[in-house]
């Protein structure tokens, strides 16, 4: 395995683990998994960076995580980190061995809701502004979504996640967003289910009825949205689970033992066959 860090400004961090080739096939490519941890916009939490991480390579896919901004940050600080990462990723495909057309992103809870971000807006005009690569380089091109915060909605939002990650923009800012994206205010903007087009990647979703901070109607609402618009979808609803199951299994659990959910842990193998079931549509 190699493993490597990559600073790419004061709050973003890359950490990479890849397969090294044999030498019976030295240009194999591999897809990558980006590791997105959640943590309310507040904070980058630790279950879900690693232990990921090392399970996707296990599955035989390239892996790595990232630290992003987080508050006191304004809107869209967090997106820009992500586009940063894939471009840096794909600027170094060919040096990893890495499929650049086969780009996953792994998010959970609020990093959930930056990788969906990133799919809602990658080719929007209003991120042109704000980033230096083509929108082609910073395409996603499969989701993989865990317990992610998706709506702004006051009935079922994760109220921390979504304040935070407006944070302070400024009213010219958010008047300049609002309209590119034809939206009426910030919360509109930052609500995955209403910002979905055709150009949004394969998304596979998995989340547990009990969770008491994200509501599994966050991602009803998605699951819908994206039935709607006819995107490649598989969603997994559990019956039992806290938030912020991650693995779901003793590798990723908190040093007091909960975190453990047998049926939950299943959730890796289930989007690596999902995944290699897109062959031909990526």
């Amino acid at each position: 395995m190699i493993h490597e860090s990559y600073s790419l400004s004061k709050n973003v961090c890359l950490r990479t683990y890849l397969h090294e080739n044999f030498e019976f096939n030295p240009e194999k490519k591999r897809p990558l998994v980006l590791v997105i941890p959640g943590g309310g916009y507040n904070h980058v939490g630790i279950r879900e960076r690693e232990p990921v991480a090392l399970k996707m390579l296990s599955l035989g896919f390239h892996s790595a995580t990232l630290t992003y901004t987080v508050a006191p940050m304004k809107f869209p600080e967090a997106l820009t980190d992500l586009a940063d990462a894939i471009a840096f990723i794909r600027e170094n495909a060919s040096k990893w061995n890495v499929d650049p057309s086969k780009i996953i992103l792994c998010g959970f809870s609020a990093g959930g809701h930056l990788a969906a971000s990133l799919g809602c807006f990658w080719n929007s005009e209003f991120l042109k502004a704000y980033i230096s690569h083509s929108q082609e380089k910073i395409r996603p091109n499969v989701l993989c979504l865990c317990y992610p915060v998706v709506t702004s909605d006051e009935r079922y939002c994760h109220k921390e996640s979504i304040e935070n990650v407006i944070g302070s923009i400024s009213e010219e800012d958010s008047k300049k967003i609002c309209s590119f994206l034809k939206k009426s205010d910030m919360r509109d903007v930052v609500s995955i289910e209403k910002n979905i087009s055709n150009d949004f990647p394969p998304t596979f979703i998995w989340h547990t009825i009990q969770d008491e901070a994200v509501p599994a109607k966050n991602t009803l609402l998605l699951a819908d949205a994206l039935y709607e618009k006819g995107i490649d979808c598989e969603y997994h609803l559990f019956n039992r689970g806290k938030h912020a199951l991650a693995l779901a299994n003793e590798e990723s659990a908190k040093a007091d033992g909960s975190h453990i959910e047998k049926e939950c842990s299943i959730w890796p193998e289930l989007f690596k066959n999902w995944f290699d079931g897109l062959a031909g549509l990526i």
